[in-house]
C-alpha cells in the first residue's frame, strides 16, 4: 500500500476499534465510514490476503480513498445503509468484521464551505454527500415551524426548540437563512440561557445535520444488515458520538445479546414459552478515549466504542 502526502486526521479510538475487530489476515472486513482513512489504513496493515471494503457518501472522502493503491482495498461511494446490497453487487455476502465510526469527520467540520460548523462562516449546507439531497438552507426555507421544532427536540433535545423554530420562520420572511454565522447568531439572540462551555447554537446545528443526512435512520437500517453479513464469530464495532446514536447501538446490541421470552399465539394457548436464542455476545466493556488521546484530539471526548460478536450457533 502506497501512502499519500495528504494529511491524515486523527481517527478516534483507533487502536481500540481495530483491535476489537480481532482481524484475521485472510478475513473480509468493512469500514462503514472511510472519512480520511485512518481506520481503513490501520485495518489494511493487519491484513494479509484479506480484503477491506470501505463506504462513504462524501465525494471528498471517496477521492481520498482512491489514493490508496492496494489491490485488496475497495471504496464504495454509497451510504452504509446500502451496505448489504452494494456488497452483494460485488459478490460479497459474508464478512468477518464491520466497523462504523459515526458522526461528522474533522475535515467536514474544518471546511467552512461544507457548512457543518458555526465556528466558520460558510454556506448552510451540512450534507455529507454534497452531490445529492436537500441542503440545510433549503430545508430551513421550506419546513414549517412545527417540523423545525420537532427536529430540534427529537435530534438534539433542545429545550428552546419552540423559540428557535419561531425565530427561524419569522426571520426567513424577510431574508433567507443561507449562512452558518447567520443561523448561529439568530439562535444566540433567541436563547437567553446557555449551557456552560457550549455555544447556544450547538444543539441546533447538531439536530439539523442529523435530519438533513438522516443519520439515525441510516444507523437503524445498517445495524441489522451488519448482523446479517457477519460470519460466525465476526464482530461489529461501533463508535458513537452522541446519546441518540449510542442509544440505538446499545439497544440493538442488547436485543441481540440477551434472549427474550417470545410467545406465539399457539404457544400461548398451550401455555408453552419459546426462548429466542441470542444472535450475538457482548465483547468487553464499552470504551471511551483516554487522557492521552483527549490531549491529542479533544473531539474524542464524547466518543464511545461498543463491540459485539456474532454467535457460532443460531
Amino acid at each position: 500500500m502506497n501512502e499519500t502526502n495528504t494529511p491524515i486526521h486523527a481517527p478516534v479510538l483507533l487502536q481500540e476499534s481495530v483491535q476489537a475487530l480481532n482481524i484475521k489476515a485472510d478475513g473480509v472486513y468493512v469500514d462503514g465510514t472511510f472519512g480520511r482513512g485512518g481506520h481503513s489504513r490501520a485495518i489494511l496493515h493487519s491484513l494479509g490476503e484479506g480484503r477491506l471494503y470501505a463506504f462513504d457518501r462524501d465525494p471528498e472522502a471517496v477521492a481520498e480513498a482512491k489514493q490508496i493503491e492496494a489491490c485488496n482495498f475497495h471504496i464504495i461511494h454509497a451510504p452504509f445503509s446500502d451496505m448489504q446490497s452494494e456488497l452483494a453487487r460485488v459478490g460479497v455476502t459474508q464478512v468477518d468484521g464491520v466497523l462504523l465510526d459515526l458522526g461528522v469527520s474533522s475535515p467536514q467540520l474544518d471546511q467552512a464551505e461544507r457548512g457543518f460548523s458555526f465556528m466558520r462562516d460558510g454556506p448552510l449546507d451540512m450534507r455529507m454527500d454534497s452531490t445529492r439531497g436537500q441542503s440545510a438552507a433549503q430545508w430551513l426555507a421550506l419546513a414549517d415551524e412545527q417540523e423545525i421544532r420537532e427536529v430540534l427536540e427529537n435530534y438534539a433535545e433542545e429545550r428552546n426548540a419552540r423559540l428557535i423554530a419561531r425565530a427561524i420562520v419569522t426571520t426567513r420572511q424577510s431574508a433567507p437563512l443561507t449562512r452558518t454565522h447567520a443561523l448561529a447568531a439568530l439562535v444566540a439572540e433567541t436563547v437567553r440561557t446557555r449551557e456552560r462551555g457550549q455555544h447556544p447554537a450547538t444543539r441546533t446545528f447538531q439536530a439539523i445535520r442529523i435530519h438533513v443526512n438522516r443519520e439515525l435512520a441510516e444507523l437503524d437500517t445498517v445495524l441489522p444488515q451488519a448482523l446479517n453479513l457477519l460470519a460466525p464469530r465476526g464482530r461489529l464495532a461501533v463508535i458513537s458520538f452522541h446519546s441518540l446514536e449510542d442509544r440505538l447501538v446499545k439497544r440493538f446490541m442488547q436485543a441481540q445479546c440477551a434472549p427474550e421470552q417470545l410467545l406465539s399465539r399457539e404457544l400461548m394457548r398451550l401455555g408453552v414459552q419459546s426462548e429466542r436464542v441470542a444472535t450475538m455476545r457482548k465483547v468487553g466493556k464499552d470504551l471511551v478515549a483516554g487522557a492521552d488521546e483527549l490531549l491529542r484530539n479533544p473531539r474524542a471526548r464524547s466518543a464511545r466504542l461498543r463491540v459485539a460478536e456474532k454467535r457460532e450457533s443460531l
